[in-house]
């Protein structure tokens, strides 16, 4: 449930185990363990997640973002700078035709912030999946009647086929065959990632030169193989940043951590930016 009550874990969405050449059905059971009938158990970690991590999906001892890029993250949402952007995704969700209480899966959902935002209210059964056990940690105290996974989510999902509804890749990972097999027939895959004038001026003020970035293309042709585009949405605004907000931009872009663009900035007190957003809504192939 996301809202103002938050389940008691009565039940979770359907889970698959992890474990290589298994995939069978994982039930909870005493002590909030997940636990298939071959025998592999689970235990829910104290903070309220279960890590399905496997050895072999690690890609690194800490996998996912940085201490750094979170904060940031977490930074930019509370002061505001993505308020536009969750106001776009929220009418874009309300066209979507979701039947009571819906299963939705949120790839890459770092820690759960602007999840929180795009889904306040909403009667949903939700489960966010992200590589980074930290970040879970945290998106298991913004929502606490949600399941959340630690998992690879560009391996193959810890999730039964056919078990999802909605799932959502809001600036996260796109594994378009697992997609497939997880979303129900009349399923839909609502992608975010960033325009291409996104964050262009400070673009020009670091590197020297004002591109555009069209991630659109790569992005369709990524998903061609699974996916039909269904409803494609652009969402821009503007904002004045301070020597603060440009500090964490540039560790959203993981450009924080290059000296010679880090002493490129220390001359900007402030910038004005063009924000943007494309949203891309996805139907399955299957269909």
């Amino acid at each position: 449930m996301v809202g103002r009550h938050a389940v008691q874990y009565s039940r979770v969405i359907d889970l698959a185990c992890p474990v290589r050449a298994c995939a069978e059905p994982l039930e909870l059971g005493e002590q909030l363990a997940l636990r298939c009938r071959r025998g592999h158990s689970f235990d829910r970690a104290r903070p309220g997640y279960w890590n399905l991590l496997q050895p072999q999906d690690r890609r690194s001892a800490t996998p996912g973002d940085s201490p750094d890029a979170m904060a940031a993250r977490r930074r930019w949402i509370d002061a505001g700078r993505a308020d536009p952007l969750v106001a776009e995704l929220r009418r874009t969700l309300a066209g979507v035709p979701l039947g009571a209480r819906p299963a939705v899966v949120d790839l890459g959902c770092g820690d759960g912030a602007l999840l929180a935002r795009v889904l306040v209210e909403r009667d949903v059964e939700l489960c966010g999946i992200d590589v980074s056990a930290t970040a879970i940690k945290s998106a298991a105290r913004v929502l606490p009647g949600a399941t959340w996974i630690v998992a690879n989510a560009d391996r193959r999902l810890p999730l039964a086929d056919g078990s999802t509804d909605l799932a959502l890749s809001l600036f996260g990972r796109r594994n378009g065959p697992e997609l497939q097999r997880i979303l129900r027939p009349a399923g839909v895959f609502v992608v975010a990632v960033p325009g291409a004038d996104d964050l262009i001026e400070l673009r020009e003020a670091v590197q020297g030169r004002a591109l555009r970035l069209d991630r659109v293309p790569a992005t369709l042709a990524a998903l061609a193989a699974e996916f039909d585009l269904a409803e494609r949405r652009t969402s821009s605004w503007a904002a004045i940043l301070d020597a603060h907000g440009i500090a964490d931009a540039l560790a959203l872009t993981y450009r924080g951590a290059r000296r010679r663009e880090r002493e490129r900035t220390r001359s900007l007190s402030s910038i004005a930016v063009t924000l943007s957003a494309e949203l891309l809504v996805f139907r399955s192939r299957s269909c």
